[in-house]
């Protein structure tokens, strides 16, 4: 899985690049989990990976705050997320992550983008299987001897672990989050950041003028509202 934190390198800087984007879909994410699993961080583990998501995005406590209110808001529209899968330009396979409170508005925009691009929307499944879906978290590495806990953390389903600065990245298939939060808490390592992550099977390279056909369409779908990731298949380093 070592191409999974190189991937994850470099969509990275791109992803989190502005601010107001990530604190709208950490926002979208804190609301769904409180109105699935209530406002208790100690008996939602996925609304704590989010509170702690939100800290190492710099969000604003009031921020997080306002979201956990807004969820108890009876008056607050539920949104669904719904995976969207289809095609770009020259082949690429796209996979778009949304958070949606109409989706009959968000079906036409992915569309739209996806026909204007010389792309199409594709069908559940048809993209999907392109990719491994991953989680990975992050922590501290101060105190861990890094051998020790990569053999002890192989039981909970970790895969790889890298070392960044003074932090450890632990990667792991998607059905194995859970366990593997549950493990550092019990152990009481603290958690920077996680989350989860698509990870093509197989790179499509392209040249650098149909790459930018490419990265025109992904910014046009990231900067939509409803849009949390966008995923695709194609080598997005320009040469």
């Amino acid at each position: 899985m070592g191409r999974a934190f190189e991937f994850r390198k470099a969509r990275k800087l791109k992803r989190w690049s502005t601010i107001s984007k990530t604190f709208t879909r950490l926002s979208k994410e804190i609301i769904i989990s409180v109105k699935e699993n209530g406002s208790d961080p100690s008996n939602n583990s996925k609304l704590r990976a989010l509170i702690q998501n939100a800290k190492a995005a710099n969000m604003p406590k009031d921020n997080i705050e306002r979201a956990i209110r807004k969820a108890n808001d009876n008056n607050t529209e539920n949104y669904k997320e719904i995976l969207f899968e289809g095609y770009g330009p020259h082949g690429a396979a796209i996979l778009i992550e949304t958070a949606t409170n109409n989706n009959n508005r968000t079906v036409a925009n992915i569309r739209s983008y996806l026909n204007k691009s010389n792309g199409s929307l594709g069908t559940a499944g048809s993209v999907e299987f392109m990719f491994d879906h991953i989680c990975n978290f992050r922590f501290k590495s101060e105190k861990i001897i890094l051998n020790e806990i990569e053999l002890e953390f192989i039981d909970y389903g970790v895969e790889e672990i890298e070392v960044e600065n003074d932090e450890i990245l632990a990667y792991a298939s998607f059905n194995n989050f859970g366990s593997i939060q549950k493990a550092l808490e019990s152990k009481k390592i603290e958690i920077i950041s996680s989350s989860f992550e698509r990870i093509p099977k197989n790179m499509l390279y392209l040249n650098s003028e149909k790459l930018s056909e490419v990265i025109k369409l992904i910014e046009k779908i990231e900067a939509d509202e409803d849009v949390q990731n966008v995923y695709s298949n194609v080598d997005l380093k320009k040469n």
